[in-house]
């Protein structure tokens, strides 16, 4: 949700819509390759869970650098969704974690974090949304390199 994060990767992105997507939650249980758990939009299929987020729109002759930097066919695949905006339902695409690159012990890095809270606060999700997301326990990176 970071803009600036993302458009380092891809540097075409724009800014489209907040939106929610209804019947899952925001997990930090994705496998990552330094050890610590990424963001997953776990489908619950319960109405009652939902997961805030934004849609970009990005050049299509970007799409395999995003692939590649999102980790694309390394534990995360990519899926068309219906997520509601403020206006419209539209379809988009999102990765997801692969359920055998799901491990429910793990915790972000607090830098990895602060990437998903900067996102949130930059585009004004609900302040209750981004309590819970504060509240998610973070660790310590100690390679200060990534951090």
């Amino acid at each position: 949700m970071c803009t600036n994060r993302l458009r380092h990767r891809v540097p075409s992105c724009r800014f489209h819509a907040v939106a929610k997507l209804q019947g899952h939650t925001l997990k930090f249980h994705k496998c990552s390759k330094d050890g610590s758990g990424k963001c997953n939009a776990f489908r619950t299929g319960s109405q009652a869970d939902y997961v805030i987020g934004v849609v970009f729109e990005i050049d299509a002759a970007e799409k395999r650098d995003l692939d590649r930097a999102e980790g694309l066919c390394h534990g995360y695949r990519d899926t068309c969704v219906s997520v509601e905006t403020s206006q419209e339902l539209i379809e988009a695409w999102m990765y997801v974690a692969e359920p055998t690159a799901i491990d429910d012990r793990l915790a972000p890095y607090t830098w990895y974090k602060d990437f998903v809270l900067d996102g949130a606060r930059e585009h004004g999700l609900p302040a209750a949304y981004i309590a819970g997301t504060e509240a998610v326990e973070a660790r310590q990176d100690r390679d200060p390199i990534r951090e």
